[in-house]
């Protein structure tokens, strides 16, 4: 089965000859590798690089074990180019697997890292560079950090609904399906059936980013980890701050975690790509609120699959696969806050809150979109669309759906569109 990627191979064809160390990252399992040594190494052969121009080197596996030594990867990779015009392409997959080494010059001094042989690499006039790495040594953007602006970082997600249909075909509806309860880690599709699929999605968890964590930031209490993880995914879409989770957890569980405890917890999680935060902005006041915030998971499938799937609530799942959706287009998202004069039960003059589902972002471009599973009378369409008429200005205003097929525009000129159209069509947010 072949899986175009191709907004990511784009990315990766005009940061060729950067002079920047480039640096794939994302969440476990969602395709960097086979981004790097299949469709971008067929893209360079297409072009006329030669085989021999491109250097791979996979540190996972044991046939290559003595390239975790930093100083034999650059002794191996100098042997192969040195003294030689043309231009050479390294691959270098699970780059964290290297191990640091005593400095042979400076025994007592500081070790010799991987950090230090790509920054040997970038100084390589023939030489272009590119990493992955994800595991518990490297999660989230931890090299991006070292090099201090000698990275170039590629964001990598799981498949977008659009990659995904690309890959099966078929009849969309039966594909969106599919897609909405078992989502787009790439090895779902190579799975032969539905128990297969959720005990993939179900052993991630548990036996790839759980671990990481726990070993990478040596967690001493696994299960209150373990426990804010279900939370989140039980409750995505929610207003969630660190004190409220250790309420829920000390009322559900009988476990007395700190809020600073969860706080760092909820860090890691997003550090390992698990989730993505969404801050509440203030739409005319220009201003963020701290808390409280809204969390949202990478894969719709994977939060599935953490519940059991057992809470498949359409309306929390629409609105997860919108957010992952405008992170894969490289959005910016906020959640909105605006405010409609009212009364107090005493009859005073108040602020009433009404909230955007999202505020997406780029550069000069600003979308308000709100996520309505479905608007069956005016009452509900009132409700859904007044946040829209209270911002004040003239950004595009977006209602995803999916109780309504060609898209159009209402006579307050905001779009509606079905949720499969707004998830296959990248035009509408252009």
């Amino acid at each position: 089965m072949i899986i175009k990627r191709d907004q990511y191979l784009q990315k990766l064809i005009n940061r060729q000859w950067n002079g920047l160390i480039k640096v794939i990252t994302g969440i476990r399992r969602c395709g960097k590798s086979y981004l790097l040594r299949n469709i971008f190494k067929e893209y360079l052969l297409s072009q006329g690089v030669k085989p021999e121009q491109i250097i791979h080197l996979e540190l996972d596996l044991t046939s290559n074990i003595r390239y975790r030594n930093p100083l034999e990867l650059a002794q191996y990779v100098h042997d192969r180019i040195d003294g030689k015009n043309e231009k050479f392409y390294l691959f270098i997959d699970e780059i964290q697997m290297s191990e640091p080494v005593k400095n042979p010059y400076l025994p007592d001094g500081k070790k010799i890292t991987f950090y230090d042989t790509l920054n040997d690499f970038k100084a390589m006039q023939n030489l272009d560079v590119y990493v992955t790495g994800s595991n518990s040594k490297m999660l989230s953007t931890d090299i991006l950090t070292e090099f201090r602006g000698r990275g170039d970082e590629i964001r990598i997600h799981p498949l977008s609904f659009a990659e995904f249909y690309s890959a099966i075909g078929g009849d969309k509806q039966e594909a969106f399906k599919q897609y909405a309860y078992y989502g787009g880690m790439p090895l779902v599709l190579m799975q032969k059936d539905d128990g297969e699929k959720s005990a993939y999605l179900t052993s991630l968890f548990s036996e790839v980013y759980l671990k990481d964590i726990i070993e990478r930031k040596k967690i001493e209490y696994p299960d209150e980890l373990s426990q804010i993880l279900d939370l989140l995914c039980s409750s995505i879409g929610s207003l969630s701050n660190p004190s409220k989770i250790a309420d829920t957890i000390r009322s559900r569980k009988g476990v007395k975690v700190s809020a600073n405890t969860l706080k760092s917890y909820l860090e890691y999680l997003k550090d390992a790509f698990l989730f993505c935060e969404c801050k509440r902005y203030d739409v005319k006041g220009k201003a963020y609120f701290e808390y409280p915030m809204k969390y949202y998971c990478e894969d719709i499938g994977l939060r599935n699959a953490r519940t059991g799937f057992r809470q498949m609530e359409m309306t929390h799942i629409v609105e997860n696969m919108i957010c992952s959706e405008l992170r894969q287009r490289d959005f910016n998202i906020d959640v909105g806050i605006v405010y409609k004069n009212g009364k107090s039960k005493n009859g005073s003059n108040i602020k009433i809150s009404r909230e955007i589902d999202f505020i997406a972002s780029k550069g000069n471009r600003k979308f308000y979109i709100q996520s309505a599973f479905a608007m069956p009378d005016e009452e509900k369409r009132v409700t859904e669309l007044k946040p829209f008429s209270l911002t004040g200005d003239s950004f595009p205003k977006i209602v995803v759906r999916q109780d309504i097929g060609n898209p159009w525009y209402d006579d307050s000129g905001f779009l509606n569109i079905g949720l499969i159209d707004f998830l296959l069509d990248t035009s509408y947010l252009n």
